[in-house]
């Protein structure tokens, strides 16, 4: 080494050992000198001949699902001028939402709509419904998605009854590091005649929901023996019980299974139905001891909606026209061979007071919802082994500790994998946790779609126009408890809203790209990426599983 070699810093001596703004090029260890540029931008910008041309910024962004955060993506791909293609399973864009097209969202229509996608429907003469508003499913696919979809910058793009099975890299699989970042992404799809094609990506945006992947009623996150067999007992986690689905309830009995705002609609719906329908009985199985954490804090709620579904809820309960069973841990289900036109399927479970078998004839299956990881396993994704979501963003959506509430904003940094130009954004990057906003999805894609554009102080610019209140910004109502658990101690609360008539059916979680967080006339909070780290939306509260211990309402 020279005597000028000696004399030159660890940054400037990299530069000299490398090429194309990479060092080792071409091998296992090659590695970007700038860490704000990925190794094929690197390569690109300085014509490295190993980069080829054509499989770079020639390709299309790849957008998994055509919900209301996908189809966000999508606008802001158009309005950057990026070439994209949206891939949706179902037969039209929102087609999840549509299956629970019946129940009406927490969230106003302020909340639920994304800024790109406003300005390119605006100009076509479209207006924003009244922002006060809570829609139902179908009047947000109605009144917003469907037109969205249909705009000439999108009709062309979205191909729909097209299911993506797998997402790798072009010629190699998930063990090669060699030359991986020059090769572009592969999405393999089955169209509606069942034709598989394989298309090539520059870059993948994952927004496809966790609809349709609920999670099993048996205990320790497993199906219960006799599960798979009791299939044909088994509704999704939102019927339409006064409505398509009315038959399969009128004058009968149906075990409501889950604790969440899902399980609540249609405990209210079927309550409804057995006022005009003779013989319909309602059984509410609950693993918790306590159902406080549902009842929420009444008419103090931030979203007045949301806060008189649970007060609607435990009247009902406490009238007698819902059997509550706590402590229910299921075990197994014995259906007959026959299947239910031979007679109900027998739910078995324990109890503090030993085992205890319900005979239903319908199974609501309110449990929640896990995302569907089999279509990534050839792509290297880094998520958090407890929630599932990306290990960045896993801290901050943590249901032991969070809810949507105290969740801080978050950007394309945080959405990132290993994986360069892969992301998972809305319902499916909170992997398990039931806390996602819809709003936080519109602001994720704005933001990774701005560092796939090269916009990188935009990307990183997060901000977050949400309701003052969380979702824990509640006074829970502690008296809900059996003999012997802790009494929740109570802190106010932060809001104050008048109380408001419940709509005849209110939102859960909202599947599919929902909302939980709104409010009758809320003032918004924008959150910039300069905030304290872990600044959320403070509500005097503990937060999440850790807290309902605390309280003694787990």
């Amino acid at each position: 080494m020279s005597e000028n070699d000696q004399s030159q810093g660890p940054a400037e001596q990299a530069a000299a050992g490398s090429c194309c703004g990479v060092s080792s090029c071409c091998s296992d260890t090659e590695q970007s000198l700038d860490p704000a540029v990925t190794v094929i931008e690197a390569k690109t910008g300085a014509g490295c001949g190993c980069v080829d041309d054509t499989d770079s910024g020639d390709l299309p962004v790849v957008v998994i699902g055509a919900g209301p955060v996908g189809l966000a993506a999508a606008a802001h791909l158009a309005e950057r001028g990026l070439d994209f293609v949206v891939l949706e399973a179902g037969e039209a864009a929102g087609a999840a939402i549509s299956e629970w097209g019946h129940v009406r969202l927490f969230s106003p229509w302020r909340y639920d709509t994304d800024a790109a996608a406003r300005r390119l429907l605006e100009p076509t003469g479209w207006t924003l419904p009244d922002p006060e508003a809570l829609p139902t499913g179908a009047e947000l696919v109605r009144d917003y998605l469907a037109p969205l979809a249909q705009l000439p910058e999108l009709a062309g793009r979205i191909r729909t009854g097209t299911r993506v099975i797998a997402v790798a890299r072009r010629g190699i699989d998930v063990t090669r590091t060699v030359g991986r970042d020059q090769q572009p992404l592969l999405v393999r799809t089955v169209g509606p005649d069942g034709a598989v094609t394989d298309l090539t990506a520059r870059a993948v945006i994952d927004a496809s929901g966790t609809w349709g992947r609920s999670n099993p009623l048996g205990h320790s996150g497993l199906p219960a023996p006799g599960e798979d067999q009791a299939a044909p007992y088994l509704t999704g986690p939102l019927p339409d019980v006064l409505g398509r689905d009315r038959d399969r309830f009128a004058g009968k009995h149906t075990l409501v299974v889950g604790m969440g705002h899902s399980a609540a609609n249609t405990l209210l719906a079927l309550a409804e139905l057995a006022k005009t329908a003779p013989g319909t009985r309602i059984t509410w199985a609950v693993r918790s001891a306590s159902v406080a954490r549902l009842y929420g804090g009444g008419d103090a709620d931030g979203l007045p909606a949301r806060g008189a579904l649970g007060t609607r809820l435990k009247a009902a309960v406490e009238g007698g026209e819902i059997e509550l069973v706590r402590s229910f841990t299921i075990t197994g289900f014995t259906s007959p061979d026959a299947g239910p036109a031979a007679g109900p399927v027998k739910v078995v479970g324990v109890t503090p007071d030993g085992e205890r078998a319900i005979e239903t004839d319908a199974v609501v299956a309110a449990t929640g919802f896990r995302p569907d990881l089999d279509m990534l396993r050839e792509v290297r994704v880094e998520l958090d082994p407890a929630t599932e979501a990306p290990v960045r963003l896993a801290p901050m959506i943590d249901p032991n500790f969070h809810s949507c509430g105290t969740v801080p904003p978050h950007g394309e940094r945080d959405l990132a994998h290993p994986e360069t130009g892969f992301y998972l954004v809305g319902m499916k990057s909170y992997g398990r946790a039931p806390t996602f906003l819809m709003a936080t999805g519109y602001e994720q894609v704005r933001s990774v779609v701005a560092a796939l554009a090269g916009d990188r102080a935009a990307a990183d610019a997060v901000e977050l126009d949400l309701p003052e209140t969380g979702v824990c910004s509640t006074n829970l109502i502690t008296e809900d408890q059996l003999p012997g658990a802790a009494a929740g101690d109570g802190c106010g609360t932060s809001c104050g809203t008048e109380p408001a008539e419940a709509p005849a059916a209110v939102a859960a979680a909202e599947a599919g790209g929902g909302s939980c967080c709104g409010g009758s006339a809320p003032e918004p909070v924008s959150i910039g990426i300069g905030a304290p780290a872990g600044l959320g939306f403070a509500t005097g509260r503990v937060h999440g599983h850790s807290g309902d211990a605390e309280r003694g309402d787990s």
